[in-house]
């Protein structure tokens, strides 16, 4: 495990203060999260994006706050240092103040998380402001919204037209004066993104949304070519580790069926005169 210091919410500010890019990562699982450990990634998202990554769903929206609890806890064990974000998943805020505060004390108490992050702009402020009050610090997330994704007309481009961008600066600069500590930005044009992060008092983290923020999410399936089903135009690929665990296992059904393996080195045996004994017990009693 490295030994880096733990990261703390100013320590996310003075790197903005300094022009020092931020690091965000989705991540669901222990050994992954050790991994990103020892990268010294700064911000670690245990996103509800793990209903489709890990739990094979076609969309964010089963994800129970259990499934977030049990995936977040796992994290934490792994990267014990970084600036663990739970998701709220869908419908475990919309509801009302109370809820939302219940269910985000649930992954500071339950799972060890720095903060949390939700969807929505202005109609969301209240619950922040809520979330906030109780001591939770808040990520919003505007743009591309995924438990939106029905009423947004699919996994598109937002704030295309000067109306519907404005609402997205609109509602950046609500959710900051409510009192979140970040804003994500996901699939904003990115001039959009230039100029909500120009303006704002709080980090800006872009998904897809450009250069011009002051830090960078990818999803970790995304970069390693861990989810089959498609590879979105925003992820960069750093690694294709499907493919080599792939043929990894089918090296695996190849060896087993040929018999190559298991090689001798790989397995057990008795000494030849504790065998002689076993087998001379078994024909006695047999």
């Amino acid at each position: 495990m490295s030994d880096r210091k733990k990261v703390i919410l100013p320590m996310l500010f003075d790197k903005m203060a300094k022009s020092i890019p931020l690091t965000m990562i989705t991540c669901y699982d222990y050994p992954m999260a050790c991994l990103v450990e020892q990268a010294g990634i700064d911000i670690v998202l245990v996103g509800d994006s793990l209903g489709m990554t890990m739990l094979g769903y076609d969309s964010t929206l089963p994800v129970t706050m259990d499934d977030m609890i049990r995936h977040a806890a796992a994290v934490r064990r792994g990267t014990p240092n970084g600036w663990l974000i739970g998701d709220m998943p869908y419908m475990s805020y919309q509801a009302s103040d109370e809820s939302a505060v219940l269910n985000a004390g649930r992954f500071m108490a339950q799972a060890s998380c720095d903060g949390i992050k939700l969807e929505g702009g202005q109609e969301m402020c209240g619950r922040v402001r809520a979330i906030v009050a109780a001591g939770i610090p808040v990520m919003g997330h505007l743009g591309l919204t995924p438990q939106s994704v029905s009423s947004l007309g699919g996994f598109r481009l937002q704030g295309k037209s000067a109306r519907q961008a404005k609402k997205i600066v609109d509602d950046a600069q609500a959710l900051e004066e409510a009192g979140a500590m970040a804003i994500l930005l996901e699939l904003v044009p990115d001039q959009v993104c230039a100029l909500i992060t120009e303006r704002a008092k709080v980090p800006i983290i872009s998904l897809g949304s450009g250069p011009n923020a002051h830090g960078q999410l990818l999803i970790f399936h995304d970069m390693f070519g861990l989810y089959p089903r498609f590879t979105p135009k925003m992820a960069k690929k750093y690694a294709d580790a499907g493919a080599a665990i792939l043929g990894g296992l089918k090296q695996y059904v190849d060896e087993v069926t040929t018999k190559v393996f298991p090689e001798p080195e790989r397995y057990f045996g008795l000494k030849e005169e504790v065998y002689a004994e076993l087998r001379r017990l078994v024909e006695q009693a047999g």
